[in-house]
């Protein structure tokens, strides 16, 4: 019989020195991938959305809807790939926000919206500002979230001002861990130099309360306005001068009436003090009287870079929150961690890994109880040889581990030993012939016998699997790491089927 592809295949490997090391490299490329490949609950699905901010200035709400808002709408609709076009008008202000088709490239379509508002800016009142351009997308999602909040026994000396001063000093810190994205800080109250008039020293000294308040913004502005040259050297010259430090706010010149020169410590009190915001964070402690108190907490949460491993980067964060324990965060003061994508991501993972293998097992104890020891043999080397292949197929392809990618590699787990399982049972009714021919042309022969239509079975599973590639909108790409990674699978498991287990 002369062999057809199947039987090439396994004629060129049954006896060569190569194949051993074909399925060592097959393992070694599929435990690299499994560990290194990035894990996530769900797939990545790339949805983004662009928020234009407008500042209107003494509109009201509905003359900021026909002037500012349902213009920007028009401009935005325009744009190619702009799915659909939200939109949020107030008094002073209003935000379009596009959301663009699946799968859209978020860099290009920040700058799609950046150009097209730019090219008709003469749609816009002239007397509103340029809008602010901000892109939203899945890595915005912070994958870990820290809680810092007092203990029982500091919760007097540590206020929501004194932790939002610590959280920024751990997100400073944070932001240098390798991967780690967007990072923002929610809750406390940030610092601030106020001023807070007083009316009967402005009236005794003749200030009015506009020049109080134009000489605090001029004395916080700082021009550049050239270069000397003196002596063969440059200096930059700049026109006024920043506000460093407290005492020189409170020595800041105003005049008075007839010209007198009156500080601003004479008008208004000049104090530091946390920023007045319209939210609070707090939390819950329980005492040692059984009885739950509030206490104020701030949040400090991070976001990944994209392509990034959650896993490993959620594992980078906590471990420098831990070093940085009795360092920079002192004693007293409880670090809680809100979320942790990292670990449900991981522990998902794993739970279906380990339903994977438990899946594994199941068929190889039911192949060696119903066919025999040597086809439940072959099985367990084909079953974790094409899953490591496949897994490796898709860190190249760009997947990651997730719920669908492990479904879809669950599923074609009882598909995939088909071909190794027709082609060891036909080798072993060859054997068994015992009609002169050796055993290794039996094993060819056997092979070539059932090659094609293993080679069809294999063809037509992907050509049913392959047509889900194609589905769009949101569920294209959260479906496309079964129909990717099945069809790999099952080429790999042919190929490991007649080049691999007749040997």
């Amino acid at each position: 019989m002369k062999p057809d592809l199947s039987g090439s295949i396994t004629r060129s490997t049954i006896r060569s020195p190569l194949t051993p090391l074909f399925l060592l490299t097959a393992l070694a490329v599929g435990l690299i991938a499994l560990l290194t490949i990035p894990r996530e609950e769900e797939p990545q699905i790339s949805v983004p959305m662009v928020d234009i901010l407008v500042s209107a200035p003494g509109l009201k709400a509905p003359d900021a809807v026909e002037q500012v808002t349902k213009p920007l709408e028009s401009i935005i609709m325009a744009v190619p790939d702009v799915d659909h076009v939200y939109s949020q008008t107030r008094d002073d202000g209003a935000m379009v926000t596009a959301r663009f088709d699946v799968g859209t490239d978020a860099d290009d379509a920040i700058l799609r919206i950046h150009e097209k508002i730019r090219a008709n800016l003469d749609s816009i009142p002239y007397d509103v500002p340029m809008p602010l351009v901000v892109g939203r997308g899945i890595n915005d999602v912070p994958i870990v979230t820290l809680t810092l909040s007092p203990d029982e026994t500091t919760g007097d000396v540590w206020n929501d001002t004194a932790l939002r001063m610590l959280a920024d000093e751990l997100r400073n810190e944070l932001m240098k861990v390798k991967d780690v994205g967007i990072t923002d800080v929610i809750g406390g109250r940030p610092l601030e130099l106020r001023v807070e008039p007083d009316v009967q020293a402005l009236s005794a000294q003749g200030v009015s309360l506009q020049t109080l308040v134009q000489s605090v913004q001029n004395a916080a502005a700082a021009i550049p306005s050239g270069v000397a040259y003196e002596d063969g050297g440059a200096l930059r010259v700049q026109a006024g001068d920043r506000i460093n430090a407290l005492h020189e706010l409170e020595r800041l010149q105003i005049r008075g009436a007839g010209g007198r020169v009156v500080y601003l410590s004479d008008v208004a009190n000049v104090k530091v003090a946390g920023a007045e915001t319209d939210a609070r964070v707090w939390t819950m402690i329980h005492g040692a009287d059984g009885r739950f108190s509030a206490a104020p907490a701030v949040t400090v949460s991070l976001a990944k870079r994209p392509g990034a491993n959650a896993v490993l980067v959620a594992e980078a964060i906590l471990h420098r929150v831990e070093a940085l324990e009795g360092t920079l965060i002192p004693e007293g003061i409880h670090v809680e961690v809100t979320r942790d994508y990292g670990e449900t991501a991981n522990h998902k993972a794993n739970e279906l890994l380990f339903h994977l293998g438990l899946a594994t097992v199941s068929i190889v104890v039911l192949i060696a109880f119903s066919i025999g020891w040597r086809e439940a043999l072959v099985t367990a080397i084909v079953i974790p040889t094409t899953i490591l292949l496949t897994l490796f197929a898709s860190l190249m392809m760009g997947y990651t581990i997730n719920r669908v990618s492990l479904f879809a590699l669950i599923f074609s787990i009882g598909i995939l030993v088909d071909d190794a399982i027709v082609i060891i049972e036909n080798i072993a009714r060859h054997w068994a012939m015992k009609d002169g021919r050796t055993r290794i042309q039996a094993a060819i022969e056997a092979v070539s016998e059932v090659g094609n239509p293993t080679i069809i079975a294999t063809l037509t599973v992907i050509a049913a699997l392959l047509p889900m590639m194609f589905v769009s909108g949101l569920m294209g790409p959260y479906m496309a790491p079964i129909p990717a990674n099945a069809s790999a699978a099952m080429l790999f498991s042919f190929f490991v089927a007649v080049g691999i287990a007749p040997g």
